[in-house]
C-alpha cells in the first residue's frame, strides 16, 4: 500500500512534455484572378467565332464591346430557318385532273429541331390571304377573295420573326396618268417584295405587276414609319405580251439580282431587274426537251442563274455562261438519268409515258440551291439532292401535302441587334 502511494506521488510530480507541433506549411501565393476585361479584342473574337449563332446573339447582349466584336463574327449568309407553304389536298394520279380544293392557311416547316417554331397566329386575318412571296425575312400575301383581274389587290406584309405587320392599300388610280384609258385592258398578275431597308424596322419596297394593253407595268410601294406611298413606272413598251396574260405565274422567283415570272408552256420568262426596274424577256435553252417546256429558273449555290428540267426521266441543268459553244448564253452543266431513282418511289408507274405525265420539277429549292422540288402527281412531292442523287418525300399530314410554291424563309440579315444604325 505504501509502495503504491509512493509510485502515485512520483507520477504526479513528473513534469509533462507538450506534444510536438509541426509548423504550418508556408502559404502558397494565390494566382491573381483575371477578369474578362483583360482579353484583347482578337482573343474575344476567336472565342465568339466558336459559338453557335444563337449563343453568339446572346453574347452580344453582354456589353457594347461584345456587341461590336460579335457583329464582326456573323456569317455572311442569312441563316435558313425553314419553309412556308400552303398545304393542299393530296392529288390524284394521272390522268385525273388536279382540282382546286379548299383554301388552307399557310404553315411553317422548321428546318430542324433547333429552328424556331414560327407561325402566322399573330395575324388572325392572314387566314383570308394566300402567299405570294417570301424575301428578306418578310412574307407578302394577297386576299383569296375573287375580284376582277383589272383591279389591284391590297397586300398584307408580315414579319414572322418579330410579329410586325403592314396592310398596304391598292395603288391609287391617279398614280398612272390617264388611268381610265388602261383600266379596261389591265390584267393584274401579282406582287412581290423588292427590297428591305433595315432589319430593325418594317421599312421595305414592294412591287405590283400588271399588263396594260400589251405591255407590262410595275407599281412600287414604299413603306416606312407606318406610311405607304405608291408610284407607277412608265409602260415597258419595248416588251410586248403577245399572249393571254392568264398564262403568267402569279408569283415570282428571286434569282441573281432579278425577279422572274414563268409563263406556262413558253420557252421564255419575263424578268424585272431589281436595280433598274426594267422589264425584259429571257429565252430558255433551245435544248429543252418536250413541247410543254416544264422547266424552272433559279440560282446555283455560287450565285449563277440556272434552268433545270426533269423531262423524260433525265435531269438537265443549264447555267448562264459566255463560252463559244453556249446555247444562247446557256451552258449544259449537269445531266443525270433519274430512271433508277424514280424506281424507288412506291406505286409509281413503270411505263415511261405515264411517268412523263405525272412528274415535273416545281422549283429549285432557294434554301438549298443544290436541291429540287419534284411533283409526282398522285404520289406526293419530293426533294431531290443533285449532289447525292437522293430522293426524299416531303411529309404529308391529314391527307394534305406541301403546296406550290414552297418558300424558303431566311432570317432578316444582319439581325437588328447587330445591324448598323438606321
Amino acid at each position: 500500500m505504501a509502495r503504491s502511494q509512493k509510485s502515485r506521488a512520483k507520477t504526479q510530480t513528473k513534469t509533462k512534455t507538450p506534444p510536438a507541433v509541426s509548423p504550418p506549411p508556408p502559404e502558397k501565393p494565390q494566382a491573381a484572378v483575371a477578369g474578362i476585361s483583360v482579353l484583347s479584342e482578337d482573343d474575344l473574337r476567336d472565342i465568339l467565332r466558336r459559338l453557335s449563332l444563337a449563343d453568339l446573339l446572346r453574347a452580344a447582349l453582354a456589353c457594347h464591346l461584345w456587341r461590336r466584336v460579335a457583329a464582326g463574327c456573323l456569317p455572311r449568309a442569312a441563316p435558313l430557318l425553314g419553309y412556308f407553304f400552303q398545304p393542299v389536298k393530296t392529288s390524284l394520279p394521272a390522268p385525273f385532273r388536279e382540282t382546286k380544293g379548299a383554301h388552307h392557311d399557310a404553315v411553317f416547316a422548321p428546318l430542324d429541331a433547333s429552328s424556331p417554331r414560327l407561325s402566322l397566329d399573330f395575324a388572325p386575318d392572314a387566314s383570308r390571304y394566300e402567299l405570294l412571296d417570301c424575301h428578306e425575312g418578310l412574307l407578302v400575301l394577297e386576299p383569296t377573295a375573287s375580284v376582277p383581274k383589272a383591279i389591284h389587290r391590297r397586300l398584307l406584309v408580315l414579319d414572322p420573326a418579330t410579329h410586325r405587320r403592314a396592310l398596304l392599300p391598292p395603288p391609287p388610280r391617279d398614280t398612272v396618268p390617264d388611268d381610265r384609258r388602261w383600266r379596261s385592258s389591265r390584267y393584274y398578275i401579282g406582287s412581290a417584295l423588292l427590297s428591305r431597308a433595315h432589319p430593325s424596322k418594317l421599312c421595305f419596297e414592294a412591287v405590283c405587276f400588271a399588263i396594260d394593253g400589251r405591255h407590262p407595268r410595275v407599281w412600287v410601294a414604299s413603306f416606312d414609319n407606318g406610311q405607304c406611298r405608291w408610284r407607277s413606272l412608265p409602260l415597258a413598251e419595248q416588251v410586248v405580251v403577245d399572249f393571254d396574260p392568264y398564262w403568267f405565274d402569279s408569283f415570282c422567283v428571286h434569282a441573281a439580282g432579278k425577279m422572274y415570272w414563268h409563263i406556262c408552256n413558253s420557252d421564255r420568262v419575263l424578268a424585272l431587274d431589281a436595280a433598274t426596274l426594267q422589264f425584259s424577256y429571257l429565252q430558255a435553252p433551245a435544248g429543252l426537251p418536250g413541247i410543254c417546256c416544264k422547266y424552272r429558273i433559279g440560282e446555283t449555290p455560287d450565285g449563277r442563274l440556272c434552268v433545270v428540267t426533269v423531262e423524260d426521266q433525265v435531269m438537265r441543268l443549264w447555267v448562264r455562261g459566255e463560252i463559244r459553244s453556249s446555247d444562247d448564253g446557256w451552258v449544259l452543266e449537269r445531266e443525270m438519268n433519274l430512271r433508277k431513282v424514280y424506281d424507288t418511289v412506291p406505286g409509281l408507274p413503270r411505263d415511261m409515258r405515264a411517268r412523263v405525265a405525272s412528274i415535273w420539277v416545281t422549283d429549285i429549292d432557294a434554301g438549298h440551291k443544290d436541291r429540287l422540288f419534284i411533283q409526282m402527281l398522285g404520289y406526293g412531292r419530293y426533294s431531290f439532292d443533285l449532289n447525292t442523287g437522293k430522293l426524299e418525300p416531303l411529309p404529308t399530314k391529314n391527307g394534305k401535302e406541301y403546296g406550290h410554291p414552297i418558300f424558303a424563309y431566311f432570317l432578316a440579315w444582319p439581325p437588328a441587334l447587330l445591324a448598323a444604325e438606321y
